[in-house]
């Protein structure tokens, strides 16, 4: 067979993930065609000096993969071009949220058939996410990572060191542009310190003309201090009042407007609801609320939630679309106010 392989047993990488990625990258190229058979396991095994089982394991993955199909008593070939594998993608989050889960859905209804998943979770454990790196780095076509972790300096630029591992034309990066990634990856996103004013102002004529906003920033919202940013700016240019809140307060006056800054629907909206009816007033009516993030129960919340968002469902119709089309793109995601009862 003209078409050959090097391993370097120098480096830090297995010796069976070398010989994988050259057979992929030769199958793929088409240096290696359908119908071409393979070296044996015994040859390949004598020709690179490596034991025959490191040779059965690259095989084995391959065939599972969908690159090599055996023939009884002739050995290993590569598959026909129209039998190869369905694309592989790796998606991990840092939580399922709601939504996340949005994004999650968006994005396999809109990829359809033909595509393989693997979802794993890494809890903002930046220790758990290097581990499925370790695990799983060159074994799919794309990797869908939302890279959210604690925001101080040294987590940040471990989190970068990370993700930088994967390959600029399999990685896209979703809900959070993290700041110095740098390359051409494929990214749909949120801008935390400007979507808020852009959100609020399509309520402006409401909030500008009561002139207070009260922020209640739940400790679960690991974001905040970004939206308060565009909050305060918002505020300062229309001259608004705006005060801050790390609870729901107990004493709530009438024509109150406020903004939930939450990751989940949580006891936020429930501690604050049982506040206005303490004080004999109704959200809607006498008080008015505005949650941050936006999914399909806000609908039937307090007779329907306004919310401020970005657009989640459309954040995984655009990643389905770089993996369909095989093109990355980096794009921030729609953000608006979606108005109901509730303002």
């Amino acid at each position: 067979m003209a078409v050959s392989f090097v391993i370097n047993t120098s480096s830090g990488m297995p010796l069976y993930k070398q010989l994988l990625q050259q057979f992929e990258s030769k199958i793929k190229t088409g240096k290696l065609k359908s119908g071409d058979m393979v070296p044996s396991m015994n040859d390949l095994a004598n020709q690179l000096n490596v034991s025959r089982e490191t040779i059965k394991k690259v095989y084995s993955i391959l065939r599972d993969r969908g690159y090599l199909e055996p023939r009884q008593g002739k050995g290993f070939y590569v598959k026909e071009q129209n039998a190869l594998r369905n694309l592989s993608i790796l998606i991990l989050f840092d939580k399922l949220s709601i939504y996340k889960q949005t994004i999650l859905n968006s994005f396999l209804a809109e990829v359809g058939d033909g595509i393989e998943t693997t979802f794993l979770i890494f809890n903002q454990n930046l220790d758990l996410l290097e581990y499925y790196l370790d695990l799983y780095l060159d074994q799919f076509d794309y990797y869908l990572v939302a890279p959210h972790c604690p925001l101080d300096e040294k987590s940040q630029k471990r989190m970068l060191k990370i993700i930088s591992r994967i390959p600029n034309r399999k990685l896209i990066v979703l809900d959070v542009l993290p700041k110095n990634l740098r390359g051409n990856f494929g990214a749909v996103y949120q801008d935390f310190e400007n979507d808020a004013y852009d959100g609020l102002a399509e309520g402006l004529d409401k909030i500008k003309r009561i002139g207070r906003l009260k922020v209640i920033t739940l400790p679960t919202s690991l974001y905040g201090k970004q939206v308060i940013k565009a909050v305060d700016r918002f505020c300062e240019e229309n001259g608004i009042v705006a005060m801050y809140y790390d609870a729901p307060p107990k004493k709530i006056s009438k024509n109150d407007i406020f903004l939930l800054i939450n990751s989940q629907l949580d006891t936020g909206i429930a501690e604050l609801n049982d506040n206005v009816i303490s004080n004999n007033l109704t959200i809607g009516k006498d008080v008015f609320l505005i949650s941050y993030n936006e999914f399909d129960l806000n609908k039937v919340v307090l007779g329907g939630l306004t919310t401020i968002s970005t657009d989640f469902a459309k954040m995984g119709r655009l990643a389905a679309k770089m993996v369909k089309e095989k093109k990355l793109f980096k794009q921030k995601c729609d953000f608006g106010m979606t108005r109901r009862m509730t303002f």
